[in-house]
């Protein structure tokens, strides 16, 4: 019978750094910019539902919007309802599909009106409620789940996040296979509109309670020209169809036209709007995900700690996260272990790129220090984190080594560990 043994302590211990090198100013000035391209607007501020932090203007056209959704309605019609939440008669929760919409269209309630019928009569038409429980094998693609379009874990205020990745379709034959006629990118359609639908079901849509999700878009290989029609039915799908069911948008991986993009359009859009983006370039992903997303609830190929299939046997152990300086030697010290034990541990590195080691440090005088694992340089190539399994025949402490005295970038990393004893 085996059970949890906690540990004595746990220390970072960072060693000694070298002395730091010379930067010139220009050289300073990339690295402030490098982590993300498009800094997120410090006005960002998620959308309230509670109707005491309403302005009278708005709560008016709420009012209006109730108003005509009444009178347009009648007896023998079918309930109206949007994410299976009935609209008459109406309720705290209605009210907040009915602010989604009002917010969509600038608080117009006859446009809202308008865009709300619409959206009902495509959610009949499309069987959209139906999706979020269909089988792999009635919509097909199951080869594309967890790589295209997936929902996985929160985000550390508690909104579902849904990453989107679109470089598998670089491979011709893989884009023929989904998008090569009209039917076969219909089909498509209805399997990522099943995704959104996952996603909302995971939503409370109440007053105060988590009413969108995160969104993260990675950008890295992704045909921009051959995605070009898929794309904007999607993002058409969803913008009539789904209002304001996005908190943020995390942009990964952007390429360096990207930038000049965004410059371009970046007019157009309002400061509500822009203060939703992140971007990110290549390189800087964990980073910028670990401030919004724990490491626990971050996909491996992201620089996280978190698997498909993670959440089936309930919440994941959590992850201790820790910095690396540009030069900087770190060790972290997992004591108190007894004679006995076996302890197992995953480590990662956002970006990695440095040397990694483990040793096991015995309590008794005399005792040799055991290589556990080689220091070796791993690339920054690596995706998946370091896991490892050890044997303790006698109380000590374990010793993760992670050297980057070798590189002037800082990197984000996390680990997690589980002692047992027999």
């Amino acid at each position: 019978m085996e059970e949890d043994q906690q540990p004595q302590t746990l220390t970072l211990t960072p060693t000694p750094s070298p002395k730091p090198v010379k930067r010139n100013l220009v050289s300073s000035l990339m690295e402030a910019a490098t982590s993300t391209l498009l800094p997120r607007s410090s006005s960002f501020k998620e959308d309230s539902y509670i109707s005491s932090s309403l302005t009278s203007s708005q709560l008016k056209s709420l009012q209006d919007l109730k108003h005509l959704l009444s009178s347009s309605s009648s007896p023998s019609s079918s309930p109206l309802s949007i994410f299976n939440i009935p609209l008459l008669p109406f309720s705290d929760r209605s009210d907040v599909i009915l602010l989604k919409f009002l917010r969509a269209r600038d608080f117009n309630p006859t446009l809202a009106h308008s865009m709300l019928l619409r959206c009902s009569s495509w959610r009949s038409s499309f069987n959209a409620d139906t999706l979020a429980t269909a089988s792999s094998d009635e919509l097909g693609f199951k080869d594309l789940e967890s790589l295209v379009a997936f929902m996985h874990g929160h985000d550390r205020s508690g909104h579902p996040v849904c990453y989107n990745a679109y470089g598998l379709f670089k491979d011709k034959a893989i884009y023929d296979r989904v998008f090569g006629d009209a039917d076969k990118l219909s089909r498509f359609l209805r399997w990522r509109v099943a995704v959104m639908e996952r996603g909302v079901r995971l939503l409370d849509l109440r007053p105060g309670g988590i009413n969108s999700i995160i969104q993260v878009t990675d950008l890295k290989d992704m045909p921009k020209r051959e995605l070009r029609v898929a794309s904007n039915q999607i993002l058409s799908l969803f913008q009539d169809n789904y209002p304001e069911m996005v908190a943020r948008k995390i942009f990964i991986n952007v390429p360096w036209y990207f930038s000049v993009l965004y410059s371009m359009i970046s007019p157009f859009l309002t400061e509500r709007t822009k203060s939703k983006f992140v971007i990110v370039r290549e390189g800087y992903v964990a980073e910028t995900l670990y401030k919004f997303i724990r490491p626990e609830f971050v996909p491996v190929q992201y620089g996280g700690l978190s698997r498909p299939g993670d959440f089936q046997s309930g919440a994941p152990k959590p992850a201790s996260e820790f910095t690396i300086k540009g030069g900087e030697k770190v060790n972290l010290e997992i004591d108190g272990i007894e004679s006995g034990a076996t302890i197992s541990w995953e480590i990662v590195v956002g970006g990695w790129d440095l040397e990694y080691g483990a040793e096991y440090v015995p309590r008794s005088e005399g005792s040799y220090t055991i290589a556990v694992e080689k220091t070796r340089r791993i690339p920054a190539s690596m995706e998946e984190p370091v896991h490892n399994v050890f044997n303790c025949k006698e109380p000590g402490k374990l010793v993760l080594s992670i050297d980057n005295t070798g590189s002037r970038k800082r990197k984000v990393a996390a680990y997690r560990y589980y002692v047992r004893k027999a």
